[in-house]
Order: structure tokens, then C-alpha cells, then sequence
């Protein structure tokens, strides 16, 4: 099992920043891979970035130059800075973790979200 839990979410103004955390506990030495998405009212959840145990990192198209994803092991926390932000950035983050149970498939953990409002 794993648990996330979300923070730093709130209300910036177009051209802002915004630094999300998410902690992670429990069996977080099997995590593959962990990220964000997000959600915003009436879309569907897309994937905003998120970052492999190797390293490697992928990002929406929507946020590639304003959205930083790191991770830091030691701490099981991932970070998403967010700079430059956009009134379309408004939507409710959430951390996700993946864990493989085989080659092929695993099972994938979700927190409970963060609020992010970007004001025009």
C-alpha cells in the first residue's frame, strides 16, 4: 500500500508560481513511477508530468518550459513547480504512484487532491 497526501495548492494570479508537494508513505521503495495530474470542471484528468525511479521525466505539452517535476527519495516527496502560470492551469491537482505488480501491469495509488485557482 501506498499513501499520498497533496499540499501547496491555492489562488495566483496569471504570471505566477506555485510549488506542489506530495508525500508518499508506505511501501514507497516499490513506487516506479509518480506524478500529477490534474482535473479541471466538466474535462476529463489529464497527466500533467511525472518522473520515473531512473530519473526520466515526461510532460504534458500544455506546461513543457513553465512545470518543473523533481523528486527527492530520501524525503518520498515529489515536487511540481509551477512558474508562469496560466488562467487554463486552474483544475485540481492530484499526486498519482505507480507500482508494478508484474512485467505488464501494477496498481496505481491516487492522493486526495490539491486546489489550484490562476486568476486572469
Amino acid at each position: 500500500q501506498v499513501q499520498l497526501v497533496e499540499s501547496g495548492g491555492g489562488l495566483v494570479q496569471t504570471g505566477g508560481s506555485l510549488r506542489l508537494s506530495c508525500a508518499a508513505s508506505g511501501s514507497t521503495l516499490r513506487i516506479e513511477t509518480i506524478g500529477w495530474y490534474r482535473q479541471a470542471p466538466g474535462k476529463q484528468r489529464e497527466l500533467v508530468a511525472d518522473i520515473k525511479k531512473g530519473g526520466s521525466t515526461n510532460y504534458a505539452d500544455s506546461v513543457k518550459g513553465r512545470f518543473t517535476i523533481s523528486r527527492d527519495s530520501a524525503e518520498n516527496a515529489v515536487y511540481l513547480q509551477m512558474d508562469n502560470m496560466k488562467p487554463e492551469d486552474t483544475a485540481t491537482y492530484y499526486c498519482r504512484a505507480w507500482v508494478p505488480i508484474t512485467p505488464i501491469a501494477g496498481q496505481v495509488y491516487w492522493g486526495q487532491g490539491t486546489q489550484v485557482t490562476v486568476s486572469s
